[in-house]
């Protein structure tokens, strides 16, 4: 006898179970619970709402029950300049979503030559650098996964050489990681391999003897080398010449 109700019992559960999820089911298929709205807050300076709304909509599929939060926080992280998206549920029919927009903080110089961007955390993305004011951002370039550190040595870097009065246009690293610096005056710097501090202060060092070498010759940077053990080497314009410590001639 018992054990017949407690079969019974586990029947009734059963079907209770079973009329709960039609009843789910079709209530989740109601057009009340279709998306009707979604409200974007957070970073909107390089898109406008209604625009991310008509980048991400065509990615959006289900309603209210059965949309992908994922595949919802990816369609709306592929509209241009979107860094990171959190998309949560609205009862019944809507979508919140907080926006965090990608910061240009300079250009990546790839080798097909098409220009990407780099935010302000040192990450290459892509949207159109037309976007922002090309003249103002440096440009970067090296081997793939050195933006980060190379957003942070140009941050180092240029206001080392700001007493000269010039700007960091163009910071490169080599495939073996020596790094190069163009100014905005069309010079260059090697200024080679090492650690960020060991980068710094070499170039420290160059900057507070080159204004005794530009007055003593009278013209304007060419070259540097500072990848001298005993100083470094410089080429003025029309004129080759050591530089502190250097102990001779500079190469060409």
């Amino acid at each position: 006898m018992r054990l017949m109700n407690a079969t019974a019992a586990l029947f009734a559960l059963v079907g209770l179970l079973v009329i709960a999820v039609v009843a789910a089911l079709w209530m989740a298929k109601q057009p009340v619970f279709a998306l009707r709205a979604i409200r974007v807050e957070g970073d909107v300076a390089r898109n406008s709402a209604s625009t991310i709304r008509a980048n991400a909509m065509p990615h959006l599929a289900g309603n209210f029950f059965s949309l992908d939060l994922q595949r919802a926080r990816e369609a709306f992280e592929s509209v241009p300049w979107v860094r990171h998206a959190v998309v949560q549920r609205i009862w019944p029919n809507r979508l919140a979503v907080r926006l965090e927009e990608h910061r240009a903080a300079a250009l990546w110089a790839t080798e097909e030559g098409e220009d990407k961007l780099v935010n302000s955390i040192g990450e290459v993305f892509e949207a159109n650098p037309g976007d922002v004011d090309e003249d103002e951002l440096p440009v970067l370039r090296g081997p793939e996964g050195s933006s980060a550190r190379l957003l942070v040595l140009y941050q180092k870097l240029q206001p080392v050489v700001q007493p000269l009065d010039v700007r960091i246009e163009e910071l490169a690293m080599s495939g073996r990681g020596s790094i190069t610096a163009e100014l905005d005056g069309g010079a260059a710097i090697e200024i080679g391999r090492g650690t960020d501090d060991e980068i710094v202060a070499r170039l420290q060092r160059f900057v507070a003897t080159l204004p005794q070498v530009i007055a003593q010759h009278q013209r304007p940077l060419v070259h540097a080398d500072l990848r001298h053990n005993d100083g470094y080497a410089v080429r003025l314009k029309g004129v080759s010449t050591g530089g502190a410590g250097t102990g001779g001639a500079g190469r060409n």
